[in-house]
């Protein structure tokens, strides 16, 4: 190919939405005077007349110059409060693919501020899409300046010019596209300079800058415009494309096709590389070579030095999912006889070997077998996606085996998820059955490692694994599936919710029947029994809550009708079997119902709440639902739960409130009642929380009114669902979903909104309503001191036990969740952005108490909760 040839695409093949970074904003407009803004209240309502860093949201969209009219609706970054500078870094995605985009389209950016009522302008941008001298797709870092117009101030608009005149970016898009040599150790130095630089550009008042970023792609997209007719009889073949590439545009034999390649001086030669993203051969032979076996005898006599162990110490200390460098990986390889004492150490080794290497593989099995033992949360993690090699994760699951029931049920909605990740369904010929070795399920109970794990794959059998079916196909059951039904087989409570778990899956991973299979066809006719009762009384409970969903009467007629359907179908189906497990709490078994505590509630699925006789001749009131996916509040509660005994465990119990959630389906299931009030009918009722907690527990000797251990039930409580939510990004927080018990507890409730997913704007990080405050006895009182106390202890002990819940969340990766399915990888980056990993004790310590400090001066948080009580409202 000659060398004036130039690779490109063109962006009618490009069936990809655009997309655009919004990056930063520089630059302040001149403050308004204290004076100022008291003769004219109205100028202090915008941050940007009395802040140097104000808030901002930033909107996209695009407009077609040619039509003069708007292509797209825009779309709007999160809200994020900013501290020093004004960064959102955030990419937004416009709902136009690249190939529908014209010459005269122009990216429209308009900056918003709040002026303490209503979203006003700030600036209103336009820059083109593509570049005007050669036609081609904007790629890299562009900076747009423009200046505010003094005279309306008052109408928060600003007349704005755009100029592209920052030589950092220019350069680092030269160096990005490929325009710069690159030099790996003068590139790192360079970088970091030109980020500094960057940031300290200064500019006059009322001039501000937006950094923006287009996606960088390999190679450059030119704008074509096709008409349709012959096309196909002009493209350039591959034969003669080097003669059309050197042809003039205008002298094409196809002139129908408009393609503007630019000034022969400004064209780069590139090529693409179908091997890009393949390993290098070279460099996999120096693996192979210093992996080689006959270095492992001087491997095991090599000790680090000072210097490489705090190397070694601080990539064992990576948070799980860190994808480590080369040079990382060849130094827990090369150390991997000395890091055999730290069971930390084992998942980072095997993230830094090829098992597919059979030289490798076979020296680190054997290496795990004399490892430290593992805890639980590497096991976890060795159970994850990442890990395929069945031995590998069968020394997991042996490590699962030292786990109790009460453990094991803190960990099995993940453990449901992460069988999925096995091949646990996999179907095999017959004739090929002998090839495939399986595992004799009794030996797999009994080994105790991996040497021995691998001796028993070399055995044939006919264990309760291998499972004969039609046409001379076997089905297979993967060691974790079959360890959760051994276990489940010994443990009714740990069966029934092993049962339900796997039978809400089945739906969106029709693979997992055959679990369930194997396991009622394991069951004990006593344990059987129970399980067919659990199944008739929710079949039963899904149908009356079906046939009262479609009644169009009133919720009081509704009730009436749940009563009669609760004393002739259900009444009837408890007394003939005497008593029924509930699935929703295995260790409650119920005997009657008592309509006259059982209604409907007042919403378009119309759930039921339906109140129990137990054995012990106690009420026990649950909610059912049909036609809502439970699964995601199901998560939030075990979660909820799981940090609940991590706090007990350290002796710090913060009374909280997890109920319980049973998704029976994907559209139904039950939830826990206890008795409680929210926040808005406390607020409306008693004019604040230490009304409502005087008036169920008074006392005359405290200040403040309220029984002490009442008052300790709120302020433990208030603090810790304070961190929970918090990390795990719970959202749509309004005085409706908090609620209070009368003994004080404070919980949440409705988590339909998580990992930083929120329908209103400008969310806050933490939700603490100024009530709260208000009945600790003000933010000077004892009680304020101890919830903030609480709230450091509690986010340091989670921050220790970080790797276990990201582990968990990563297990949940490829689950129906709808705020983890959005974005699968972001929302476990989102928890772990919470825990704040690179901070130390003190520095989490500050960061939260600040969390706390702008949750309890936050404004907007409370003007959203005066409008949602409106709407709720009208609507009622």
């Amino acid at each position: 190919m000659s060398s004036t040839s130039v690779a490109f695409c063109i962006s009618q093949d490009l069936d990809i939405p655009f997309r655009v970074k919004i990056r930063s904003l520089d630059g302040h407009k001149q403050l308004v005077r204290a004076s100022e803004r008291l003769i004219n209240p109205k100028t202090g309502l915008l941050e940007s007349n009395t802040s140097i860093v104000s808030n901002m949201v930033v909107s996209a969209q695009i407009f077609d110059q040619q039509m003069n009219r708007n292509v797209t609706a825009p779309v709007y970054t999160p809200y994020i409060p900013f501290k020093s500078a004004r960064v959102w870094d955030h990419w937004l995605t416009l709902p136009v693919s690249i190939k529908d985009l014209s010459e005269f389209s122009t990216l429209r950016i308009v900056l918003w501020e709040h002026n303490g009522t209503k979203r006003v302008q700030f600036s209103s941008l336009e820059t083109s899409i593509f570049n005007s001298t050669n036609c081609s797709l904007k790629r890299g870092f562009e900076s747009l300046k423009f200046t505010w117009n003094s005279d309306n101030t008052d109408s928060g608009e600003g007349n704005a010019s755009v100029v592209n005149d920052n030589e950092i970016e220019n350069n680092l898009n030269k160096y990005f596209q490929g325009e710069m040599k690159k030099i790996h150790w003068l590139d790192q130095i360079s970088l970091k300079k030109l980020q500094i630089q960057e940031h300290k550009n200064s500019y006059p008042i009322n001039t501000f800058v937006l950094n923006i970023q287009y996606p960088m792609f390999e190679l450059p997209v030119i704008f074509t415009e096709k008409i349709r007719q012959n096309i196909q009889k002009n493209i350039p073949t591959l034969n003669n494309f080097e003669a059309a590439a050197e042809t003039p545009v205008n002298q094409q034999n196809n002139p129908e096709t408009k393609i503007n390649l630019g000034a022969p001086n400004c064209s780069t030669l590139k090529f693409y590389d179908p091997d890009q993203y393949n390993s290098d051969p070279i460099e996999d032979k120096y693996r192979r070579l210093e992996r080689a076996s006959k270095h492992s005898d001087l491997d095991k006599h090599l000790k680090p030095d000072t210097n490489k162990r705090k190397y070694l110490s601080r990539i064992i200390d990576y948070p799980p999912g860190t994808k480590l460098t080369a040079h990382e990986k060849g130094s827990v390889w090369r150390y991997r006889y000395y890091l055999m004492n730290n069971k930390k150490a084992l998942t980072k080794l095997l993230q830094s070997t090829n098992l597919n290497e059979e030289s490798e593989r076979t020296e680190v099995l054997e290496l795990m077998d004399s490892w430290a033992e593992i805890d639980i949360d590497d096991a976890i993690e060795l159970l994850g996606s990442s890990f395929t090699n069945l031995s590998v994760r069968s020394y997991a699951v042996n490590r699962l085996k030292k786990a109790s029931d009460k453990e094991l049920e803190l960990y099995l909605l993940q453990l449901v998820q992460a069988v999925c990740f096995e091949n646990m369904s996999a179907s095999i010929d017959s004739t090929e059955y002998s090839a495939y070795q399986i595992v004799n399920s009794s030996a797999v109970e009994n080994s105790t490692n991996v040497s021995q794990h691998l001796n028993l794959l070399t055995s044939v059998n006919g264990g309760d694994e291998a499972k004969p079916g039609n046409n001379g196909r076997t089905i297979v059951i993967s060691p974790l599936a079959e360890f959760l039904i051994r276990r489940a087989l010994k443990n009714i409570r740990l069966g029934t919710f092993f049962y339900w778990y796997v039978l809400s899956e089945c739906t969106d991973n029709p693979s997992l029947k055959q679990i369930l299979e194997s396991l009622c066809s394991r069951l004990s006719k006593n344990d059987m029994n129970i399980l067919k009762e659990q199944i008739s009384l929710i079949k039963l409970l899904g149908r009356c809550c079906t046939e009262i969903k479609q009644l169009k009467e009133t919720t009081e007629k509704k009730s009436e009708h749940l009563a009669k359907l609760l004393q002739t179908k259900v009444r009837h189906l408890l007394k003939k079997h005497g008593s029924i497990m509930l699935p929703l709490d295995p260790s409650v078994h119920v005997v009657d119902v008592v309509p006259e505590m059982s209604k409907v509630f007042k919403s378009s699925l119309s759930p039921l709440m339906i109140t129990f006789k137990t054995v012990e001749d106690q009420s026990y009131s649950l909610m059912y639902k049909v036609g809502d996916d439970l699964r995601q509040d199901q998560l939030v509660i075990q979660v909820i739960r799981l940090m609940d005994e991590l706090l007990k465990n350290e002796n710090v119990d913060l009374k909280l409130t997890p109920y319980k959630i049973l998704a029976t389906g994907p559209d139904e299931g039950s939830i826990q009642f206890i008795p409680n009030d929210t926040l808005t009918n406390i607020l409306s009722k008693y004019h604040g929380i230490l009304g409502y907690l005087k008036r169920n527990h008074p006392s005359s000797t405290d200040n403040l009114g309220v029984e002490s251990w009442v008052m300790d039930n709120f302020v433990k409580s208030c603090a810790g669902y304070c961190v929970i939510t918090y990390i795990l990004g719970v959202g749509d927080r309004h005085l409706d979903n908090l609620l209070i018990t009368p003994d004080g507890h404070f919980f949440h409730a409705d988590f339909g909104y998580i990992l930083g997913q929120d329908p209103k704007p400008f969310p806050p990080l933490m939700k603490l309503p100024p009530q709260i405050i208000e009945a600790f006895g003000g933010a000077e009182s004892q009680n304020y001191d101890k919830f903030r106390s609480y709230c450091f202890v509690a986010y340091s002990i989670l921050r220790r036990n970080a790797g276990l819940i990201l582990n968990l969340f990563e297990l949940m990766k490829t689950s129906s969740i709808p705020d983890i399915r959005i974005d699968p990888d972001g929302s476990i980056l989102k928890v772990k952005e919470r825990f704040n990993l690179d901070l130390s004790e003190e520095e989490a310590t500050l960061h939260f108490q600040t969390l706390i400090n702008d949750s309890v001066n936050a404004l907007m948080p409370i003007v959203i909760d005066h409008l949602h009580n409106l709407a709720q409202y009208w609507r009622t």
